[in-house]
């Protein structure tokens, strides 16, 4: 266990909490880290966009690509120090499909991750990605608060 940890980044607190916590049992364990951030697609924009020529949505990919290049940048600035290996991976798509495809594409024992903190109607509808990951995962899942 831990010997090969995934932590999702998007940016926000709590992946960065999940970040240092796995790289806190990554050393513990004398694991390595897959340092991923998705890049989320806009499902029904993007039919509508594609049906309109497609400018607009390679912009806004191209947009979103150099945000997650920044996020992916401040991960590894915070990762200064670790002595295990570490992967960063950007992908595109839907956060929870995406980051269950790169754990097992990744072949990792565990997966740390932040909780975005929906609650209520919001989260009942809609999901969290950490609940979704942690329901499909093949591998533990740590929700980080």
């Amino acid at each position: 266990m831990f010997k090969k940890i995934m932590v999702p980044v998007d940016g926000s607190v709590t992946s960065w909490k999940a970040l240092e916590k796995a790289k806190a049992l990554a050393e513990l364990c004398h694991g390595d880290l897959v340092v991923a951030h998705v890049v989320l697609t806009y499902s029904n924009a993007e039919l509508y966009v594609q049906e309109a020529g497609g400018d607009i949505l390679d912009v806004e990919r191209t947009t979103m690509k150099k945000l997650g290049t920044h996020v992916l940048d401040t991960a590894k600035s915070k990762m200064e120090g670790f002595s295990g290996k570490v992967e960063y991976v950007m992908e595109v798509g839907q956060p929870a499909s995406q980051i269950l495809n790169l754990a097992e594409k990744h072949e990792v024992t565990d997966i740390v991750i932040g909780c975005r903190g929906l609650g209520g109607i919001e989260e009942f509808l809609l999901g969290s990605v950490s609940s979704k990951v942690a329901q499909h995962a093949k591998v533990p899942v740590l929700i980080v608060k």
